[in-house]
């Protein structure tokens, strides 16, 4: 398939303020015509959180909510339902409001190892100190997200699904940064070929273009194009001279930039082609072609809008579609 039909200009992260179903998707379908998401309503509480959502996934493991987190359980309790339910709500809404849409549709999941880091065993701890428990973990999460993807093919079937895998403590995770329950210690560093199978395998799950996610400073884009990454998003204020060699490589090789260029939280935008003045530079610097801007950045938020005001969060999403429009029009 031509790559251009797999992607659209401009999308959004996932998180959106409010806990309508039906107006956020009214407003994401609005937004975005080439490259709508399936909308994420964290102020909704525990289960419409971007933890909790996906362990309303998982298939043979359930959790809970303790006032540290989330934490195994050993049967479906309210927690578990309670996010089932409303990504249930969040689907049929998608489904109205993309009735006929054929195109790229991006739906978004927490991935295996940001999973680990936040999920508590039974004693306390983080999932990601017991290797076991995090093969297990990657394991029910592929089946889950199947059957995810398989329920919005059938609610969208013109769409072609992009999965997106938030992974903003893979950093942490890959430099024991992770804290354990006591706060005093850290966890031991993932090896990173251990990191990237688990990425690998869950990716795997998929047969369309898969995207990881983290607003979160040294993302390793080496890393996840090794795993399988289609492509990378990313908050393009916090990228560092170190990334960009790895990010040349990255366009070079065809991975796509999901570049987070729009701030998340209320502040004055700037015009469309300033807010992408910064994408034409590290072009400018890296010496790749102008003429392959539009077609290997796709114009996102910095991060979520879940702490935006409403009023900004629709002002942010129509300015990706403008910023967008402006790179594809003015490459140089």
């Amino acid at each position: 398939m031509d790559d251009s039909k797999l992607w659209g200009p401009a999308t959004g992260v996932g998180s959106l303020p409010g806990g309508d179903a039906r107006e956020a998707a009214k407003t994401v379908a609005g937004s975005f015509e080439d490259f709508p998401f399936l909308a994420e309503l964290p102020a909704r509480g525990p289960g419409a959180d971007m933890i909790g959502r996906t362990i309303g996934m998982l298939v043979d493991l359930y959790a809970h909510v303790e006032p540290s987190g989330w934490r195994i359980s050993d049967r479906p309790g309210r927690d578990t339902k309670r996010a089932r339910s409303w990504l249930g709500e969040d689907l049929d809404a998608l489904e109205e409001f993309t009735q006929g849409y054929e195109g790229p549709l991006k739906v978004q999941a927490v991935g295996p190892w940001t999973l680990a880091a936040a999920l508590e065993l039974r004693g306390g701890e983080a999932a990601l100190g017991d290797a076991g428990a995090c093969r297990d973990l990657a394991g029910s999460l592929a089946e889950g997200l199947r059957a995810h993807l398989a329920e919005l093919r059938r609610r969208v079937p013109g769409a072609r699904i992009v999965l997106q895998l938030d992974e903003p403590s893979l950093i942490a995770v890959l430099r024991g940064q992770v804290r354990t329950a006591s706060g005093y210690r850290t966890h031991r560093a993932v090896d990173r070929q251990v990191v990237e199978s688990a990425l690998r395998d869950v990716m795997a799950v998929h047969d369309g273009p898969v995207v990881v996610h983290s607003c979160a400073p040294d993302v390793p884009f080496a890393l996840l194009r090794r795993a399988g990454a289609a492509g990378v998003s990313f908050d393009f204020s916090l990228l560092t001279e170190r990334d960009e060699e790895a990010i040349g490589e990255a366009v070079e090789g065809g991975t796509k930039l999901l570049a987070g260029v729009v701030p998340s939280t209320d502040t004055a935008l700037s015009d469309p082609g300033g807010s992408v003045m910064g994408v034409r530079t590290l072009w400018r610097r890296l010496g790749l072609n102008p003429g392959t801007l539009a077609e290997s950045v796709v114009v996102t938020p910095s991060c979520g809008l879940a702490g935006a005001s409403p009023a900004y969060a629709r002002a942010a999403l129509a300015h990706c579609v403008r910023a967008a429009r402006s790179l594809a029009d003015n490459p140089e």
